[in-house]
């Protein structure tokens, strides 16, 4: 009785398998029919194409979708002149104001040209590429620029975190820095940038007319000694935030 228990079984399991096996091709015949229906579809696909260029050679209308791009809403704004004198020679562009001259020559992908009333200079586009797309924006943010520093002028704060750190001016085209070296930091002034140190010499502040300048000028200031990330000793921006590490914790 046992033994024919056992064969019942092993029969069992025979057809169990034999019914998995049979649905499991039924399964794949369906995706091989779906494989081929996809492939003459593609078929299909790639003969109308064919077709359709064919035709368009033949002298047949063609339609052919065209994506058009929106104009910069920073280079359509125009840079209104102000208080400055402005002048215009080609492709270069000419500033001149209570805080000095500024002068730069822009790329021929854009035009600039007077206003109506000439109280503002417009920046267009003299093609439809992806480079003159690219500067559409730029050139106009540089000529804003140009006009707001020679009038107002730009400035850039830092500040000295750090025992015994301190800065002090040396004449007026020296800024001498203490940041915990055997021998003082001294920078050189560039041309048209003033620095300022508070009364605590821990303050500097940056101005002038010439953005570019202005702003290299202070990142190399900074890079002298960056902030470092466990106790943020360091020269950083008067706006700059600073992640902070927890170090390790030693022993207890």
């Amino acid at each position: 009785a046992t033994l024919a228990r056992c064969l019942l079984g092993r029969r069992l399991e025979a057809q169990a398998l034999l019914r998995e096996g049979r649905a499991r091709g039924a399964h794949e015949t369906e995706d091989e029919d779906e494989d081929d229906g996809g492939r003459a579809r593609m078929m299909r696909f790639s003969s109308a194409r064919s077709s359709g260029a064919v035709a368009a050679r033949a002298g047949g209308r063609a339609t052919r979708l065209v994506t058009t791009c929106k104009e910069s809403r920073i280079g359509k704004k125009p840079v209104v002149v102000g208080k400055s004198d402005v002048s215009l020679a080609g492709q270069t562009l000419t500033v001149k104001g209570p805080l000095g001259t500024l002068t730069r020559e822009f790329p021929s992908e854009i035009a600039l040209a007077w206003n109506d009333d000439k109280t503002a200079v417009t920046f267009t586009k003299t093609e439809e590429t992806r480079k003159a797309k690219q500067l559409h924006g730029l050139c106009r943010t540089l000529g804003q620029n140009m006009v707001t520093g020679v009038t107002d002028g730009w400035e850039k704060k830092l500040s000295l975190i750090g025992v015994g750190y301190r800065a002090a001016m040396k004449g007026s085209k020296q800024l001498e820095l203490q940041l915990g070296y055997i021998h003082p930091v001294v920078l050189d002034l560039p041309e048209g940038v003033k620095a300022e140190v508070d009364k605590s010499q821990t303050a500097i502040t940056i101005t002038g007319y010439d953005k570019e300048v202005v702003g290299n000028f202070a990142a190399i200031v900074r890079s002298k000694r960056p902030p470092e990330v466990y106790k943020g000793k360091g020269i950083r921006y008067f706006d700059e935030f600073v992640r902070m590490k927890e170090g390790k914790a030693g022993k207890k």
